[in-house]
């Protein structure tokens, strides 16, 4: 496994964006009212905040020390070899706050998640024939605080089947959900992680993926099962140090 930041992750939360405008706004909203009723991530609801209040900027104290590039960046794109040249990739990007270090214990922190697959012993543009197909058939993230008590939990926790957070239409079989087709792989554009306990100063996610990986191209008889383990640091900070200053 390897971790590469590069502007593609952007690129990929461009793209999301110009997939789902292609939907409509009903499917997405679907899509998004899916995945957060199935984590047990209501949605929330700020416009009752009072008018012209002020936020107090997070102060970053413990998390300092909780290393995170998604938080550095606000951005990662995560990638896993499944066969010889043949790599899944996990992007991961921040929604709500985009500016990271807003991101404390008691606010709803809202990021997105796509998961694809490139065949590198092919051009982008070939057939999907000439490709060695990667289903996903089961996606599942937990989750485990980095408190200053010492304690550990898991708040935010999801298993879904990823063919019910897609479209109707989306390329898929008895084996899972196709990723490597022009209609892309599974998109999720937005899901919450809401309170944490006080002390969190750091979150890892770890996600799960249950892949059928074609062996050779075009060959139903070649394909075998693995799991894909990925793991996303974020960095909490602390809101209460600023307001009390």
């Amino acid at each position: 496994m390897s971790v590469r930041l590069s502007r593609r992750v952007r690129a990929a939360a461009l793209a999301a964006a110009l997939i789902l405008a292609g939907t409509s706004l009903t499917g997405c909203a679907q899509i998004v009212e899916t995945f957060n009723t199935l984590s047990g991530n209501p949605a929330t609801d700020s416009s009752n905040a009072p008018a012209g209040a002020s936020t107090p900027v997070p102060q970053p104290t413990e998390s300092m020390a909780f290393n995170s590039q998604f938080t550095y960046d606000g951005s990662v794109s995560l990638t896993t070899e499944v066969a010889d040249d043949l790599e899944l990739t996990l992007d991961v990007w921040a929604v709500e706050s985009r500016r990271t270090q807003e991101w404390t214990a008691d606010q709803p922190k809202v990021f997105g998640f796509a998961v694809n697959v490139t065949d590198h012993r092919v051009d982008e543009k070939a057939v999907l024939a000439e490709k060695r197909r990667v289903y996903l058939s089961n996606i599942s993230i937990t989750s485990q605080t980095a408190q200053t008590s010492g304690q550990v939990q898991s708040p935010f926790q999801f298993s879904a089947d990823p063919r019910t957070l897609v479209p109707a239409d989306t390329n898929r079989s008895d084996r899972g959900l196709l990723l490597n087709t022009f209609q892309g792989g599974l998109l999720v554009p937005e899901t919450s992680i809401h309170q944490l306990p006080n002390d969190t100063y750091g979150i890892t996610l770890e996600f799960s993926m249950n892949v059928s990986v074609e062996g050779s191209a075009n060959s139903e008889t070649s394909f075998g099962q693995q799991t894909v383990y990925q793991y996303v640091p974020i960095a909490i900070y602390d809101a209460t140090a600023a307001a009390a200053g």
